[in-house]
């Protein structure tokens, strides 16, 4: 009878290796997975895993797939997200997405692999200034010199990339480091309460009472989703009967589309914003970085003559670029808390006019949907799918209570104006702008709502830039549906050329590196080399059924959906 071998928990080594130490660390911190791509500097911490089975490594074929999952991950599970990168080349590779996660705020703690430090001298192969490289995209980057530094440090990251404004932080792990032995003890977890009350609440509720029904607009800012506020949000809403729009560029959605208060998220102009915020006499920003514009516009995107109050955990964002009545800093579900008993009472005498105007937006909200609705089936049958009626099938395969994450910019902006769900969290897109993000995300989201679906939606330009993510998905096994949106080239880019007439591409009808063609870029075929059943639909009708089997198939798969042009 063969007697099996029990493996002493790292845990409980005396003298161990710096990898040990760190995974000691991982543990107490509650990591479940570390997102990375190895290479002959991260195999300290390889080795260290096989004997830390409640640590699983989730392997990317390529680090700016790692960056985006770990991202993907830490927004989904709101926690930080771990991820390894392999030296120099490996955090170039990752530093389009890891920029996206420091524009959106995710509290991700990235290391990478290191040279050995007595190595260094002789400027050997894959050495890299890392902390140099990392500077722009984190909030601090350190390399650690000593197995004995790496309990502090690691617990300073955690705490760091969490606390306002939350971000990535970088730690360079040099191989002798992770090699060295120590005593160093791994420390214990710290608690920290980071749910400060914002001050100036009761003038705050002195502002918003004598605003009358109405004129007051609420910005719901991602802010919001972080500060798990949504609850709060909504009964603010619901108090004051004020309309709620989104972020211009936001990351989430974290108020419940199927509200009748939702009003749909600004649009990217100044001058469009501005002229939405005028009808207003006051916007309340829960929040900060509501306000992002794409392309410039001449003028302000907050009219004269609108007030503007904020709430936000990140006192950089307050008064930075709008003159504002009232900022204050707090978390916004803590500080929500306490404004709203305040509020609620200097409002009471006047249910009856918040009560009218509830209604009102009620039959608005209606309205609206009726109308966007009626343009969805009178473009039903055109010969090549619409993106508008594309988003309309995709909202109504996906329904309420599936999450999604998206990058496909020809529907986007549809997408979000179907969507009609109570649920908070459904919908995540990409805060950076930096392409690539969408696919590998979408594992990271899954793995982070414990492998729940989730349906990835992405442009066919976008989905190029991570398509490794396909062979991850089938790796883990995970109930993710990939709609690829191929309307065969760069819509987006293409369009703006077209509105510039004083451009030589416009006269000639010439667009340079514009299109996706010859040859046609065939997205079955690649989602079937890394083992992802796939499918290519081109009749609009064919578009629901195609997601609700996908999602249905509890496994990876991909539908390619063919649109046109516009």
């Amino acid at each position: 009878m063969v007697q099996a071998t029990s493996i002493t928990p790292v845990g409980t080594l005396g003298r161990r290796r710096g990898a040990g130490v760190l995974v000691e660390v991982l543990r107490s911190e509650g990591v479940r997975y570390i997102f990375g791509n190895p290479g002959t500097t991260e195999l300290p911490l390889i080795d260290a895993l096989t004997e830390a089975s409640d640590v699983a490594y989730v392997l990317a074929l390529q680090e700016a797939s790692a960056v985006a999952m770990a991202d993907g991950y830490a927004q989904a599970a709101r926690r930080p997200g771990f991820l390894n990168l392999h030296t120099a080349g490996g955090l170039g590779h990752g530093m389009g997405n890891l920029l996206n996660a420091h524009i959106a705020g995710t509290p991700l703690v990235v290391t990478a692999g290191q040279q050995d430090s007595r190595h260094i001298l002789t400027d050997p192969l894959l050495f890299g200034d890392l902390v140099t490289i990392a500077g722009p995209a984190v909030k601090w980057a350190r390399e650690v010199t000593h197995a004995d530094q790496l309990p502090i440090l690691l617990r300073r990251a955690f705490h760091d990339c969490n606390a306002a404004p939350s971000g990535p932080v970088f730690l360079s792990l040099p191989m002798d480091v992770m090699e060295e032995m120590t005593d160093a003890s791994p420390g214990e977890i710290s608690t920290i309460d980071r749910c400060a009350v914002a001050g100036s609440l009761d003038r705050l509720a002195e502002h918003l009472a004598a605003i009358p029904p109405g004129r007051l607009a609420l910005i719901a800012g991602d802010e919001i989703e972080s500060s798990d506020a949504s609850a709060e949000a909504v009964r603010l809403a619901d108090a004051l009967a004020a309309p709620v729009y989104g972020s211009s560029w936001p990351a989430h959605i974290p108020f419940p589309t199927a509200h009748p208060l939702w009003a749909g998220n600004l649009p990217t102009k100044a001058t469009e914003i501005a002229e939405i915020l005028g009808a207003y006499d006051a916007v309340f920003a829960l929040g900060g970085k509501s306000l992002i514009t794409v392309l410039y516009t001449e003028g302000s995107a907050v009219p004269p003559g609108t007030q503007v109050f904020q709430l936000s955990a990140d006192v950089r964002d307050l008064g930075r670029t709008y003159s504002t009545t009232l900022s204050m800093v707090g978390d916004i579900r803590a500080s929500l808390g306490v404004l709203l008993p305040i509020l609620e009472a200097r409002i009471a005498d006047r249910r009856a006019d918040y009560a009218a105007e509830r209604a009102r937006a009620v039959r608005a909200y209606d309205a609206r949907r009726a109308r966007l609705f009626a343009t969805a089936d009178a473009e039903f049958e055109a010969p090549v799918t619409t993106p508008l009626v594309a988003a309309r099938e995709i909202a109504r395969a996906v329904g309420s209570d599936i999450a999604i994450v998206d990058e496909a910019p020809a529907t986007l902006g549809h997408l979000r104006t179907f969507l009609h769900s109570a649920w908070c969290r459904q919908y995540s897109s990409i805060r950076g702008g930096v392409l690539g993000w969408g696919m590998p995300a979408s594992v990271g989201f899954s793995l982070g709502l414990d492998r729940a679906p989730v349906v990835c939606v992405v442009g066919d330009g976008a989905a190029m830039y991570s398509p490794q993510a396909l062979w991850s998905a089938a790796h883990e096994r995970l109930p993710i549906t990939f709609v690829v949106i191929n309307n065969s080239e760069y819509n987006i880019l293409k369009k703006f050329m077209k509105s510039q007439t004083h451009y030589a591409s416009v006269r000639a009808n010439r667009f340079i590196a514009m299109d996706l063609v010859d040859p046609r870029l065939d997205f079955p075929a690649l989602a079937a080399s890394m083992g992802v059943t796939a499918r290519r639909v081109e009749r609009a009708a064919d578009i629901a059924p195609a997601i609700e089997a996908g999602i249905r198939s509890g496994g990876p798969n991909l539908i390619e959906v063919v649109v046109c042009a516009t």
